[in-house]
């Protein structure tokens, strides 16, 4: 008997299956789901319902706390937020994520959820399914300062003095080299808002305003 195998997962057949499962699944009902309030247990929900319904047609690496992301080998990361709140946490590496990128693209779910009280089901409705590719993970605020600064001019000190500015948890030595580097190559614009702490706090408002619209923030429902 001939044993059949899957096909490789590929970026560009992710974002085709992201855009089959998001309508898919917003029409259908889990009696799991009902009540549950909790944001991380719907996210974990949606992930493993995501990669069930991948794992059907595609052979792929499974990401793990070691790997750090969705899928390790495609450098793509799995978010799902609440419209409610378009936010999650992100582990936090280097200071140089908020300058240059996250260093992996984002693959952002955007849920609404309801329950029906009468036949105790949870729905969960996809408003926006949102692709973000790494080059455009870095901080808006940061970068978009960062870029008006070379563009008018500045020198070292000045983007010393803008990165202290902005409190990011930095020493003097390296945020010389940083400037050095910017200086050499300012930094593409990013359109996440990156909250510091010991985990990276993401929010999302921004690309679900933008995505379709500017480069690198495809939204993947439309």
């Amino acid at each position: 008997m001939k044993i059949m195998t899957k096909t490789r997962l590929t970026k560009n057949r992710l974002l085709r299956e992201t855009k089959v499962f998001a309508p898919k699944y917003s029409k259908m009902v889990f009696p799991e789901m009902y009540g549950v309030t909790d944001g991380k247990a719907v996210g974990t929900f949606i992930e493993h319902k995501f990669r069930e319904y991948l794992s059907d047609k595609y052979q792929f690496i499974i990401g793990n706390s070691a790997k750090g992301i969705d899928f390790p080998d495609l450098g793509i990361d799995i978010k799902v937020t609440s419209i409610k709140q378009p936010q999650s946490s992100c582990p936090y590496k280097s200071v140089r994520q908020k300058i240059y990128g996250l260093g992996y693209s984002l693959l952002v779910f955007v849920y609404d959820k309801t329950d029906d009280h009468k036949h105790k089901t949870g729905r969960l409705n996809f408003l926006h399914t949102i692709f973000v590719e790494k080059e455009y993970t870095a901080d808006f605020q940061t970068t978009k300062g960062l870029r008006e600064i070379i563009e008018n001019e500045g020198n070292t000190d000045d983007i010393v003095a803008f990165i202290h500015d902005r409190n990011l948890p930095i020493d003097d030595i390296e945020a010389n080299e940083i400037a050095e580097e910017l200086l050499e190559k300012e930094p593409t614009q990013g359109y996440l808002t990156i909250s510091n702490a010991l985990q990276w706090r993401l929010q999302y408002g921004r690309i679900i305003q933008v995505a379709g619209n500017v480069d690198g923030i495809h939204n993947l429902l439309n």
